[in-house]
């Protein structure tokens, strides 16, 4: 018995082909069908878009340097305020650097963080998932004991300790942070390899002479993907807020790098007369942040059949 098309295609020996095509065409099309019914997921992609090619052609957006302090322009107000310059639409900071070039490289550092955090958990977690679902007794438990005494922590507190440890630095942060978030791919993993493996297509493969490692990723783990990727996309938005949480708090990235968290740090005896310092980074971490999960939003609506609407 075969349960899902990628099983079909083995099963028959099509692993490419017009079928094969034309069956893949054909999920894609469900899938962005029940994706684009979560109007909050269409707005959200559209912004996370968008701040993505901020961030790659920042070079050519930014209309300064983000390390470049003006003489005389500490903190110039927006535009729109009394006092403000065209050439410093968001205004500048403590010691003149233009705050939307700042915000617009910071994009990039947030990006990167969330990227390699999730790679980072991703990797190890399903690793590590697979080996306490597939082979179960002494390995499972001791995984999960240990995966749930990470849990027992709250998470932004591991991540400074870790980081106290590591010592300061945005390379540092993100090692923290994967390993606060690694708990949680490996706990879904784990749930979802065990709920797999019983299946009849499983029972096949092992029967065919299919060795362990080739049961746990080529046909259990294709399996497994629909609730990692959702959860993925969650902790990317979770991975950029603690990043600059971090920076908030001087662990993360360091000054002069446009972090948004760092900028928060660096004005915040500044927050009473000078708002804009405060706020434009705020509301980027803010606005980056809920995008995402609306977009993580939209994928559990479109991955998980239960949700599924008609």
């Amino acid at each position: 018995m075969v349960t899902n098309a990628k099983e079909a295609d083995a099963a028959i020996g099509l692993e490419g082909g017009p079928a094969v095509d034309a069956t893949r065409r054909a999920m894609l099309y469900e899938f962005w069908y029940y994706f684009r019914q979560n109007r909050g997921a269409v707005l959200g992609l559209c912004i996370f878009l968008l701040i993505v090619l901020v961030a790659i052609f920042a070079p050519l957006i930014a209309p300064h340097s983000p390390s470049a302090q003006v003489r005389g322009s500490f903190l110039v107000p927006p535009v729109w305020q009394a006092g403000g310059s065209w050439d410093f639409i968001l205004g500048t900071d403590a010691v003149g650097r233009d705050i939307l070039s700042r915000l617009i490289y910071g994009a990039r550092f947030s990006l990167f963080v969330g990227l390699v955090v999730v790679t980072l958990s991703v990797i190890s977690g399903v690793i590590i998932g697979l080996i306490a679902g597939y082979f179960r007794g002494t390995v499972d438990t001791i995984i999960m004991r240990l995966m749930d005494i990470i849990l027992a922590f709250p998470s932004l507190l591991l991540a400074l300790v870790l980081v106290a440890v590591l010592g300061p630095g945005l390379f540092n942060a993100m090692i923290a942070i994967a390993l606060v978030l690694q708990p949680h791919f490996v706990r879904l993993t784990r749930a979802a390899v065990m709920a797999e493996k019983g299946r009849d297509y499983v029972m096949a493969a092992k029967v065919a002479g299919a060795g362990n490692i080739r049961l746990m990723f080529k046909t259990i783990l294709p399996n497994c993907t629909a609730p990692l990727i959702v959860q993925g996309t969650l902790s990317f938005s979770t991975a950029i807020l603690e990043a600059a949480a971090l920076g908030f708090l001087g662990m993360g990235a360091q000054p002069p790098t446009p972090e948004w968290g760092t900028m928060l740090a660096e004005a915040r005896e500044f927050i009473l007369r000078a708002w804009w310092v405060v706020t434009f980074p705020g509301l980027a971490i803010l606005i980056t942040v809920l995008a995402i999960n609306l977009v993580g939003d939209g994928l559990r609506d479109a991955l998980d059949p239960k949700l599924k609407r008609s």
